[in-house]
């Protein structure tokens, strides 16, 4: 069963399907590696061991006589602890939360659920999925599985970190400001960020204010997102802004990306210091397409930063989330994370209304950009893992950059809704994964895909592993 740890979802669920493993017997070698390697990554923070494999056993049995098994039949899933699973905690990476158990599932883990995907446990997040890196003082610091000393980044790194070290094959990710693709970059993962909607949200107390933040996958090959996708997009009563049934399976047009494609290349978007060795390696990469057949443009257009509007907006859906229990909870909440949300308290309506007017020059920017352009490609993060307890960097290469410099390739697309997502791209100098930034026009995720696609075929990544073992 050694193999099985790195393999894709796809291919374990042809196993399953041929009956040349069980999902017994994959959930059984799965909780063994959990048990083997989380202590030194913690990716995991609980598990549903017992439940996990009674399911496993009943859907063993049910194979037996079943003609027609679900697509994720047996496949280990991770889900991220912002999302529920019914009967375990949704701890949100905070102490007051520690018992909140949840009553029902969330509507994304429902649907892959249904598809056959098994719950093993939920993976580890910053407190309220508020910063790139993962560490709270629930569960600690999640660890880089190509070195423990850095960060596998956030705030879906436990999410990253199992896929990256083999525990499972699937996990669930969220994604506000950067939260799928800056740790899928770290770990060298693939990390979809989808087009507001695509996968419901909920069901929640407060629906949200914004459509900054989205569900999402990571994985090890492109074709496992897309079969997530299929599996959980979709149209939900409890998410009014989710987004109907494609009309496309986003598998079936894995393979379907079109010629000769004209390409943005913003190395930088402008503005932006980009540590020199991940520079070369996305340069090399961007190069694949060029092989291809597609025409690449440099990019010399100035992205104006729209930080401060997209940390206002974002943070405000945090403190629709938080502010009933900030009273009561405050002291035990991390405080870097109450004091911005003491700063969402004091915005006035005419900051509220600037950052919805620099939101709208913004899509009118990527608006102009995708009617010349088919695709952007840029770095997904412009520096390597950095230490696992923190803090993000504050220059590159001796230039200072500022807070949010760190995620600046990530966040101007959770502004802009814009569907993105972060492919492996190779090492830098120190042995660490960078990631290639591939941003399509609103509501083509199957582009995305399709470009990600390519590009694996093209440069491969799937056979490196790291040195967890």
């Amino acid at each position: 069963m050694e193999s099985i740890h790195f393999a894709s979802a796809i291919e374990t669920a042809s196993l399953v399907r041929s009956g040349k493993v069980t999902p017994l017997e994959l959930i059984e070698a799965t909780l063994e590696r959990i048990d083997t390697i989380n202590r030194k990554i913690n990716a995991f923070v609980s598990l549903r061991a017992e439940r996990a494999l009674e399911e496993a056993r009943a859907l063993t049995d049910a194979l037996t006589t079943r003609k027609n098994p679900p697509p994720l039949a047996g496949i280990p899933l991770a889900v991220k602890d912002l999302e529920d699973v019914e009967g375990m905690p949704t701890t949100f990476g905070s102490v007051p939360f520690k018992d909140n158990i949840a009553s029902r599932d969330s509507i994304q883990v429902e649907r892959l659920r249904k598809a056959g995907a098994i719950v093993v446990g939920k993976t580890n997040t910053p407190e309220f999925g508020h910063t790139g890196f993962t560490k709270n003082r629930l569960f600690g610091v999640t660890r880089n599985p190509w070195n423990l000393e850095r960060t596998s980044g956030g705030s879906s790194g436990g999410s990253a970190a199992a896929i990256a070290a083999g525990m499972v094959p699937l996990a669930t990710g969220s994604d506000g400001g950067g939260s799928i693709r800056i740790p899928s970059c770290y770990c060298g993962c693939f990390g979809l960020k989808p087009s507001c909607g695509r996968i419901p949200d909920g069901p929640k107390p407060l629906l949200r204010f914004t459509d900054i933040a989205v569900l999402g996958p990571i994985t090890r090959t492109v074709a496992d997102a897309a079969l997530y996708l299929d599996c959980a997009a979709g149209y939900h009563p409890a998410d009014p802004e989710s987004l109907p049934e494609p009309g496309m399976t986003y598998l079936a047009a894995l393979e379907n990306m079109p010629e000769k494609l004209k390409i943005a290349f913003s190395p930088d978007l402008g503005r932006l210091k980009v540590q020199s060795d991940i520079s070369s390696l996305v340069e090399d990469a961007v190069r694949a397409f060029e092989e291809m057949g597609h025409r690449v443009e440099l990019l010399d257009e100035v992205m104006p930063d729209v930080g401060d509007a997209w940390n206002r907006l974002f943070s405000l859906d945090i403190y629709g989330m938080l502010r009933d229990h900030l009273d009561k909870y405050g002291p035990e909440i991390n405080r870097t994370l109450v004091a911005s949300l003491q700063t969402v308290e004091k915005l006035t309506v005419p900051d509220l209304v600037e950052a919805q007017k620099i939101k709208t020059e913004h899509n009118k920017l990527l608006w102009r950009l995708f009617d010349s352009y088919d695709l952007l490609l840029t770095p997904a993060m412009p520096s390597e893992a950095f230490a696992a307890e923190g803090p993000p960097p504050s220059e590159i290469e001796g230039t200072p950059i500022g807070v949010l410099d760190v995620v600046g390739f990530t966040y101007p697309f959770n502004l802009s809704g814009h569907p993105a997502a972060s492919v492996p791209v190779g090492f830098t100098k120190n042995g660490l994964p960078a990631g290639l930034q591939i941003v399509a026009p609103h509501l083509r995720d199957d582009l995305v895909l399709q470009a990600a696609r390519a590009f694996e075929k093209a440069r491969p990544w799937n056979k490196n592993r790291p040195p967890v073992d």
